[in-house]
């Protein structure tokens, strides 16, 4: 794990205890993803924010807002002492990203939207010629929702080439119904595919990047509450934020957590 990565779970973890609340597993899940697109593939500064040809992402999986804000401070969006307001009274950072008030492209919550998005951001550079990519970033446990599915057939039929869809596999999708081989589902809706360690930053870069002629899904697969020893064994922590006396413990465990001993599934 890279000492970005790590410096980033750290700031989620203050800031998860600052405003007594937090998605950590799943922020912790998808770290490297959100780092890796803002940090080495997105073509878009905070000075381009509103350029029509930016490159956009868009976050489907509502739970990785919190970690979305953190990378979005770090890459200069928001201001990095604004985090400490994180659901607090009167703050614009709360639990879901509201898009009228935060550098984000669409309101984060209701899962199985942004897929849809992004497909329809596609389309519409598409026929207004303009040059820049869509990323969304969708969990595996919303590709149960039928409105992924029709995204995904969409943006197949049309051939929305500049579309990139990044499932963050952490596996949750199996404790409600088995998806099968997803990656030969998505190849039989017509895209192109690749399998990557989430974990891995070059292996990101490098998927993320590729060219495509078709509309390309990356799976990423991670592991829930990857970096911390106790938010990947304790399931508890799907939705909960650190008490004041357990803050110090997870703190070092993130800086003691060794990837080379965690097998990525």
């Amino acid at each position: 794990m890279t000492e970005a990565a790590k410096e980033l779970r750290k700031e989620l973890l203050r800031t998860s205890a600052l405003g007594r609340d937090g998605n950590l597993q799943s922020g912790f899940s998808s770290l490297e993803i959100l780092w890796t697109l803002y940090d080495r593939v997105l073509r878009v500064t905070p000075g381009t924010a509103a350029d029509p040809g930016r490159d956009r992402f868009v976050l489907s999986k509502g739970q990785s807002t919190e970690a979305l804000l953190a990378v979005l401070a770090r890459k200069g969006f928001l201001p990095q002492e604004e985090l400490k307001t994180f659901c607090q009274y009167d703050s614009r950072i709360a639990m879901q990203a509201d898009r009228t008030k935060l550098p984000v492209e669409i309101s984060a919550g209701s899962l199985g939207h942004g897929l849809p998005m992004a497909a329809g951001m596609a389309w519409a550079g598409r026929i207004l010629g303009r040059k820049g990519r869509v990323f969304a970033l969708v969990g595996d446990g919303e590709m149960n929702e039928g409105t992924m599915w029709e995204a995904l057939l969409f943006a197949a039929s049309e051939g929305l080439n500049r579309l990139t869809v990044i499932i963050d596999d952490n596996g949750s999708i199996g404790r409600l119904i088995d998806m099968g081989d997803m990656r030969a589902k998505l190849e039989a809706f017509g895209f192109e595919t690749a399998v990557v360690d989430g974990h891995d930053e070059e292996a990101l870069a490098e998927a993320l990047s590729a060219e495509h002629a078709r509309p390309l899904a990356v799976i990423a697969k991670t592991v829930r509450g990857y970096g911390s020893k106790t938010l990947m064994e304790d399931r508890s922590w799907f939705h909960r934020y650190p008490k004041e006396e357990e803050l110090p413990a997870l703190l070092a465990e993130v800086d003691a957590f060794d990837s080379g001993k965690e097998a990525v599934r």
